[in-house]
């Protein structure tokens, strides 16, 4: 039987990372709680990917926590991730997701059924039996979060998801988010573009030097953030 118990929120307590010899992250608190879209906004080097990737689980803190509010005894993780540049296997476009629900132990009938329902819910279907190297840029960012969506997260973590990808491209992965906010997915994502997450953005956490100085409703960080850095920022200001 499938376990139904809710992975969030996710509380980040105190959490730092080491790495090159120096402290990359710095004593981070945040919570993310089930619903809506988060993003982690600051400077190149501010620590944003490190932070994602110490949510996901990809690193661990060297100083405090990353606890999800429930972990399960096992079956899929119900957290997933899409890098900037998204990881296509030397497969078809198919078999990039049904080999990622086999690594998650689901079965072949399920596989299928999954795989087809995301490439349908993101305009791929066509595409089924084509090697996943040969699509555009735009439509690999696509397949990696349809590879994801298949998994059924509670909540998708995805760093830059735009950055290499054309206006048009841009817009359609916009789109996609906001509807897996309107399915009821939690997602938290960071992003150098401003329209973007004032387009997308419910709360934003602003980080600098890997510290974590501003963390507000997105509407309030817009209209006047408190933190020094994060006015600068805003303002196109070089900070360092």
């Amino acid at each position: 039987m499938r376990d139904t118990a809710s992975i969030l929120p996710l509380r980040v307590e105190n959490a730092s990372f080491q790495g090159e010899g120096r402290l990359l992250i710095d004593a981070v608190s945040f919570t993310i709680p089930a619903g809506g879209l988060t993003v982690l906004l600051g400077p190149n080097g501010a620590g944003k990917s490190l932070v994602l990737r110490l949510c996901h689980g990809l690193l661990e803190p060297s100083a405090g926590s990353v606890r999800w509010a429930y972990s399960g005894a096992g079956g899929i993780k119900r957290h997933a991730m899409v890098f900037q540049k998204p990881i296509m296997l030397r497969r078809s476009v198919e078999a990039n997701v049904t080999h990622a629900l086999a690594a998650a132990g689901l079965a072949g009938a399920e596989r299928r059924q999954r795989c087809g329902e995301a490439l349908a819910r993101f305009g791929l279907s066509e595409r089924a039996t084509q090697p996943a190297r040969l699509l555009s840029g735009g439509e690999q960012q696509r397949l990696a979060i349809a590879r994801a969506w298949a998994l059924r997260p509670e909540l998708l973590f995805l760093d830059e998801p735009t950055s290499q990808l054309d206006p048009a491209a841009t817009r359609q992965i916009e789109e996609l988010l906001a509807g897996l906010v309107a399915e009821g997915i939690t997602v938290m994502m960071s992003t150098h573009d401003l329209g973007q997450a004032r387009r997308l953005a419910r709360r934003v956490l602003f980080l600098h030097r890997g510290r974590l100085v501003e963390d507000r409703d997105a509407a309030e960080f817009f209209a006047g953030p408190q933190a020094e850095e994060a006015r600068a920022f805003l303002a196109g200001e070089l900070i360092w």
